[in-house]
């Protein structure tokens, strides 16, 4: 008789005539490579609009057994900052991978931009919001994206501070221009390049002189056109973009931030180890000998190794 625990990573076995022998015998084992990309922050509002901060983004290969479950959790982007002195820009949820016999990992979710007219500091998380007047962006989690950059109250136009991105930090404001949010990051899991988690752009106040910060590539939001539409672009879901901070011109505009984007959650491994037992994700890609279970619900999923 064989007696088989997988989640153990053991094998009994019990011979006949009474001899009993057993042998520690490792469960099959392959490798998995993970994306986990949180949700990115909202952007500021009423026309002082700092870009939101990018979700974290991880990388990570681990080897695994079979027979274990793995626990997929999805962050959403954060809300905006409405059209109120009050508002406060949402940090965005985290993403995580979790389970017996792997080595758990979360990504933070992407700071918010700083507080409206009052100015404000970023907020921190995966990568730091910008930061309002005179306001220092937020601070990223390390390994996981960059700071996002200050505002400045310098000049009439004075510009807030970009969201960071999980390559590069968030730009800083000018006495006429917002800062650029951070770049993301390109990935290829999938089987073509991708980019995740770029930082939201920091709105400009006050004149159509003034120019408002684009988003990083990666999804973030442009920031709202200070000439125009003053409401900040939401960033992309599925790349855990930050939200765009809202700019204006005078009175004009209703002066939202941009939501972040929602994360997302990537597997990839040997489509001869792929187990089928997933549930929460899209349909697997099949990518040459190669399988990938892309996660984008935010209400996560479960793959069985």
């Amino acid at each position: 008789i064989v007696y088989v625990d997988a989640t153990q990573g053991w094998e009994a076995i019990t011979g006949v005539n009474d001899h009993t022998s057993s042998k520690a015998i490792a469960a099959p084992s392959y490798d998995i490579e993970f994306l986990v990309v949180a949700g990115g922050g909202g952007g500021g509002s009423q026309g002082y609009g700092p870009g939101g901060g990018a979700g974290g983004y991880i990388e990570s290969t681990q080897t695994v057994q079979s027979g274990f479950a793995i626990t997929i959790a999805v962050g959403d982007g954060g809300a905006g900052g409405v059209a109120d002195p009050n508002s406060e820009a949402e940090e965005g949820g985290d993403s995580s991978i979790s389970g017996s016999g792997i080595t758990d990992k979360t990504a933070d979710g992407g700071g918010g931009g700083g507080r409206g007219p009052e100015g404000g500091a970023g907020h921190d998380g995966g990568s730091g919001g910008g930061g309002g007047p005179a306001s220092n962006g937020g601070s990223a989690t390390a390994g996981q994206g960059y700071d996002g950059g200050a505002g400045v109250d310098t000049a009439s136009n004075y510009g807030n501070g970009g969201g960071g991105g999980s390559s590069a930090v968030g730009a800083d404001g000018t006495g006429s221009t917002g800062g650029d949010g951070g770049n993301g990051t390109a990935n290829d899991i999938t089987g073509s390049s991708v980019t995740y988690a770029g930082g939201g752009g920091g709105g400009v106040y006050q004149g159509s002189s003034g120019i408002e910060g684009s988003g990083g590539t990666g999804g973030g939001g442009d920031a709202g056109n200070a000439g125009g539409d003053n409401d900040g672009d939401d960033g992309t879901d599925g790349l855990g973009g930050g939200g765009g901070g809202a700019s204006r011109q005078g009175g004009i505009g209703g002066q939202d931030g941009g939501d972040g984007g929602s994360g997302i959650v990537i597997l990839r491994m040997l489509s001869a180890n792929y187990s089928t037992t997933v549930s929460g994700n899209e349909t697997p890609i099949v990518d040459g000998d190669y399988t990938v279970l892309k996660f984008i619900n935010t209400g996560g999923g479960s793959y069985t190794t």
